[in-house]
């Protein structure tokens, strides 16, 4: 991950901080209470519960580490309070067409919370650069893996 400023939703940085919370204040304690267990039983090279419990620690630690980083860069936007509401901006919903008249609606949202199955797409994916500031009616081509394809925008919402 790059060390840049991150747009994310408040629901987005709740997520990030309740994962934080249960790892830091609740998984955490609990291995560390098993290794400490563990360790006292004597030989360590045979122990598994002492062994699963330091790899298992590790693999907390580092995942603690990745939430800190990422929401030290977070820069928290509510998309409600976006003023032109006529442009698609972080946070809107944007139902697109394509030239079979096949329509579909995607959330831009912070790169962390993307989860494409949802049609949450995250803001530096090439789908909502390229949506970026589109008004309705604007045609949009999109570079896929595939080809160009271009999608016109057919509406724009954000939450209230």
């Amino acid at each position: 991950m790059s060390e840049r400023t991150n747009p994310i939703t408040p629901a987005g940085f709740a997520a990030l901080r309740a994962e934080y919370e249960q790892l830091f204040a609740v998984e955490r304690p609990k291995v560390v209470e098993i290794v400490s267990w563990a360790a006292g039983n004597g030989d360590r090279s045979e122990n598994g519960d002492y062994i699963y419990g330091r790899q298992r620690l590790r693999e907390i630690d580092r995942k603690l580490g990745k939430l800190s980083r990422q929401m030290k860069f977070a820069k928290v936007i509510d998309p409600a309070k976006q003023d032109d509401r006529s442009r698609v901006f972080f946070g809107a919903t944007v139902t697109i067409a394509d030239e079979n008249d096949n329509e579909r609606s995607v959330t831009i949202v912070g790169d962390d919370e993307a989860d494409a199955g949802a049609s949450l797409i995250g803001w530096n994916s090439p789908l909502a650069r390229a949506l970026r500031g589109a008004g309705i009616g604007d045609l949009r081509t999109v570079q896929l893996p595939a080809g160009p394809k271009e999608w016109e925008i057919v509406a724009i919402s954000y939450p209230d």
